[in-house]
């Protein structure tokens, strides 16, 4: 169906001209996020994952967010794609399964305190309205809105069982990841606009050089081989299990690697396409960039959309105060492997922070972040990052105060909401594991 790039989806969601101006300083970043909704929501080849099946996923990933004009505009795409999926049904799945999140127990045993068990999608119900294969979708589009801290190798096997390959469903997972960031820039733009009013729902390794997993590389590489390992799910998407891998106990500041469930693409069996959509080339030695690799489109304009917010410094937020966004979305969600690799960053990029970055990997997201700055920042990152998002004008009037303009104000919202598109990736398609030389 193909997306013109001239048609902004979050600038047209949002709906507020004089803030998605600001949008301009970050012009790469707004390109590509046009871009990754091309890719994701309207490719030029749909393939197996039809065009249906996208707007449904939408559509039910935006009712989770609460995010209403969004929900309006998926569930229209939806009615004027098919009549085979009712859009009034997927309205009703989605409100009934909607909740508080993020929730989930976690995988690292030293965080059990802060387990917080809650509800699964009922898939097998779902099944009987919508068929086994959209229903496997939203049982993971639940999965990474509202309990990401949830994510075990066994998530993939509803969508093996229904019939989902590996590149369909690292289609899926990027596009319920990318909409998590969409929703988020939406929020903040219109709050920034002062279009919604306070208390409103929506109605590693320093030395990486871009964006939210180059450290995934040194990381994978200083922890060895991959631990014994265990191949399951169907033909058409294996699973990989690690039962004997050194997993952390807890929240680190230091390196960490990461070992992929879902089958990544071969180094040597990279297409030209594929290789340029890692941007850079050494890319192609890290398992999780070959995995997204399997939607090359996706992966450049997210790459792309990445680069911008955290490595512009035209104008706007510092580079310690962007990675520190990041530090405490990834605590607050709950992802072990990219709160470590920028508490790391944060720490390269700032003098004096070393307390405050142990207190929040420590303490989590409440914790004294030792500055007015940091503590509004803190603050609106938890706000935003909530689902659905709590994100209000009392923490711009906080971040104002504390002496943000509106350029940085909107770093702070794109850096969020990236790192609620990067959580979901990493928690649902792997796990992190502690490299030799930290066991």
């Amino acid at each position: 169906m193909g997306s013109e790039l001239s048609a902004d989806i979050i600038d047209a969601l949002a709906d507020v001209p004089s803030v998605t101006d600001l949008r301009a300083g970050r012009a790469q970043a707004r390109e590509n996020a046009q871009r990754a909704f091309a890719a994701l929501l309207e490719p030029d080849e749909p393939g197996t994952f039809t065009q249906a099946e996208r707007y449904a996923v939408a559509a039910f990933t935006a009712l989770l967010h609460d995010e209403q004009r969004a929900v309006v505009f998926y569930l229209e795409l939806l009615s004027d794609e098919t009549d085979e999926i009712h859009a009034g049904t997927v309205a009703k799945l989605a409100r009934a399964a909607a909740g508080t999140g993020p929730y989930g127990v976690y995988r690292e045993s030293g965080l059990a305190g802060e387990s917080e068990p809650g509800p699964w999608f009922d898939e097998e119900a779902a099944a009987a309205k919508v068929g086994g294969r959209l229903a496997a979708a939203f049982g993971l589009a639940h999965l990474l809105v509202c309990h990401p801290r949830d994510s075990r190798p066994g998530i993939w096997e509803p969508l093996a069982k229904a019939g989902w390959t590996t590149d369909e469903a690292v289609s899926l997972a990027q596009l319920i990841a990318f909409l998590a960031f969409q929703l988020r820039v939406v929020r903040g733009l219109r709050v920034l606009a002062g279009a919604e009013g306070d208390g409103a729902s929506g109605g590693g390794a320093a030395g990486g050089a871009t964006g939210d997993t180059d450290a995934a590389g040194d990381a994978d590489a200083a922890a060895g081989a991959a631990s014994e390992s265990d191949v399951e799910g169907g033909d058409d998407l294996p699973l990989t299990t690690y039962p004997d891998i050194h997993a952390p106990e807890r929240f680190v500041s230091h390196a960490l690697g990461w070992r992929a469930w879902l089958e990544p693409v071969a180094e040597r069996e990279l297409t030209e396409a594929q290789i340029d959509s890692l941007i850079k080339p050494e890319r192609a030695k890290q398992p999780y960039f070959r995995l997204l690799a399997r939607d090359p489109e996706a992966l450049r304009a997210r790459t792309l959309t990445d680069l911008d917010i955290f490595y512009n410094t035209d104008g706007g937020l510092g580079r310690a105060e962007r990675e520190f966004t990041a530090a405490v979305t990834s605590r607050f969600n709950g992802c072990v492997y990219c709160a470590s690799v920028h508490a790391g960053r944060t720490l390269a990029e700032s003098t004096g922070r070393e307390d405050d970055v142990e207190r929040l990997l420590a303490e989590g997201p409440g914790a004294e972040a030792g500055s007015v700055a940091w503590n509004a920042v803190r603050d609106a990152a938890v706000a935003l990052s909530a689902t659905p998002a709590r994100f209000d004008a009392s923490h711009v009037r906080a971040l104002e105060s504390a002496g943000l303009d509106r350029a940085s104000v909107l770093d702070v919202v794109n850096a969020v909401a990236f790192f609620n598109w990067a959580n979901r990736l990493m928690l649902g398609l792997g796990e992190p594991e502690v490299p030799r030389r930290f066991r």
